[in-house]
């Protein structure tokens, strides 16, 4: 800010008071504006500081990280040597070209059709036991809740903590081989990790509309109906979605144990060194993968507008 040279001096410590207030700078007495804009409380705050938590938290992780690659046996140089450049070159020959005999295709979109079909039983049967999971499990009970509160919230940490490969591999006694352990195993897995979302999710509904029916009598039940579900559908909805997502990846693997779809082709076909087939396989999965994805998206982007 420039001065007048015919500004009375008295006039120029009140004029940059005035400008420093409207600028959000406090000024002292016979300080001027640049001054004021130097001083140190204005300056960018140290990048570490002994009572940062978070400064602490992220050289924890970067020690953490140092850790792992110092004591695992990472052979980079045998990696990206010529060797296996040229192995792996002659690996992805193989692939092609892909097997696109009619036969082949005809037993490739049954395979697709069981892998997709898979994914959304699993997902919707996951949907139904996380959501009867989550409602005693969340905080909207009273005290004399809370033991039934820690062992639905341990069920959701059982199911949730076992693979999905762990629980085909489990369920492969039982159920036999094909889809129906690959189908169980993924409602296992996602129904421990859609209810503890589905948990958080209620729990952190707004209070209000339940309290309104409270005050009018309204049981639990009744105001997880008509309260809280209708609040939070659009949430438990876009969860539901991107479980799906996951889901249908997961699928396409659990047939390596047996568990049907495309996963069981692709086992067979890669031990049989059938790579022309193996890469329409591959294909397969990455077509659906991609197309599900998109699907996804544009329903959940509809269902949180």
């Amino acid at each position: 800010m420039s001065s007048d040279p015919r500004e009375p001096t008295g006039a120029r410590p009140a004029r940059d008071a005035a400008a420093g207030g409207r600028l959000g700078v406090a000024l002292t007495p016979g300080s001027t504006g640049a001054a004021a804009a130097n001083l140190p409380y204005k300056l960018p705050p140290p990048l570490f500081s002994a009572r940062c938590t978070a400064c602490w938290f992220t050289l924890g992780l970067l020690a953490l990280v140092v850790a792992s690659f110092w004591s695992l046996d990472l052979q980079w140089r045998q990696f990206l040597s010529m060797e296996a450049l040229r192995s792996m070159g002659r690996f992805v020959a193989e692939f092609f070209p892909p097997d696109t005999s009619p036969a082949f295709l005809h037993k490739l979109m049954v395979g697709t059709w069981e892998t997709l079909a898979m994914s959304v039983l699993g997902t919707g049967l996951a949907a139904l036991v996380g959501l009867a999971l989550a409602i005693p499990a969340s905080r909207l009970h009273a005290e004399d809740a809370a033991p039934l509160r820690g062992v639905t919230r341990w069920i959701l940490n059982a199911l949730r903590s076992i693979p999905e490969l762990v629980w085909a591999s489990l369920l492969l006694i039982s159920a036999g081989l094909g889809p129906f352990a690959g189908t169980l195993a993924l409602a296992f897995h996602t129904a421990g990790v859609l209810g503890r979302l589905f948990a958080e999710a209620i729990e952190n509904a707004p209070p209000g509309p339940g309290e309104a029916l409270r005050r009018h009598g309204a049981g639990r039940l009744q105001v997880v109906a008509y309260a809280t579900l209708p609040q939070v559908l659009p949430q438990l909805m876009s969860y539901t979605l991107y479980r799906w997502e996951n889901n249908i990846r997961a699928a396409a693997v659990l047939g390596v144990v047996g568990a049907g779809g495309l996963g069981q082709l692709l086992a067979f076909h890669m031990g049989l060194f059938q790579m022309s087939k193996t890469a329409s396989i591959l294909a397969a999965m990455l077509l659906m993968v991609a197309l599900v994805d998109v699907l996804s998206n544009v329903l959940r982007r509809w269902l949180t507008r």
